[in-house]
C-alpha cells in the first residue's frame, strides 16, 4: 500500500517550517515524536495506510526514524528539492501540529514512550522496528492518548445552501466488509 507522502523528509520539513512560522522552537527529538504521532494517527484515520514511507525504530529516548534522526543530528539540513504535501495531507498534519505542537519535547516523550507498541519494540532491543499496526491498534484504543477525533476534526464545506457538511475520504466496502 502507498503511503500519502513521497518521503519521510517531506512531512518532516513541513513540520520544521510550521514550527518556525509559529514561533515554535523545533528539537530534534521534538520532530521525531511528531513524526511518530502522525504516522500513528494516519494509519488510524486511514485503516493502515502510511501516512510516510518511513520505519519507526525503538530508542532509550523513543521512537524515531533513523534517517530524519540523522540527518537533523546537527539541526535543519539544507536539502534541494521540492517538498510539497498536497491538500488533505497538509489539512491532516495541521490538525496533529494544532494538539501537540505546542508541547514540550518532554510531554511528548511520555506520551510517545508510554504506547504499548514503543515498549514490545524496546523489549525486543534498540533498534527494533516498531510496527504500523501495533501503532494503529495502540491509537485506536486511546489509553493513554487522545482519541483521533480529538485530534483529527473533519474537514469543513460549504453545501450549496450555505450548510455546513464534514467532508471525508471516499472509503468504498468491499463485499463481506472486507478491504
Amino acid at each position: 500500500m502507498p503511503a500519502a507522502v513521497n518521503s519521510v523528509f517531506d512531512l518532516a520539513f513541513w513540520i520544521s517550517d510550521r514550527a518556525l512560522n509559529d514561533n515554535e522552537y523545533m528539537q530534534p527529538v521534538k520532530l521525531q515524536y511528531l513524526l511518530y504521532l502522525s504516522q500513528s494517527y494516519y494509519a488510524v484515520a486511514y485503516n493502515g495506510k502510511k501516512l510516510v514511507p518511513a520505519i519507526f525504530v525503538a530508542e532509550e529516548i523513543g521512537p524515531i526514524e533513523p534517517a530524519v534522526h540523522r540527518a537533523w543530528v546537527k539541526g535543519r539540513p539544507n536539502f534541494e528539492g521540492d517538498f510539497n504535501l498536497s491538500e488533505d495531507v497538509q489539512t491532516f498534519v495541521d490538525s496533529v501540529w494544532r494538539r501537540f505542537g505546542h508541547h514540550s519535547a518532554e510531554h511528548l516523550s511520555k506520551i510517545c514512550r508510554r504506547t504499548p507498541a514503543y515498549r514490545a519494540a524496546i523489549k525486543r532491543g534498540l533498534r527494533a522496528e516498531i510496527y504500523l499496526e501495533e501503532m494503529r491498534e495502540d491509537f485506536t484504543k486511546a489509553h493513554d492518548t487522545p482519541e483521533v477525533s480529538q485530534v483529527v476534526k473533519p474537514k469543513v464545506v460549504r453545501s450549496h445552501k450555505g450548510r455546513a457538511v464534514a467532508v471525508k475520504a471516499w472509503d468504498p466496502r468491499v463485499l463481506g466488509g472486507k478491504k
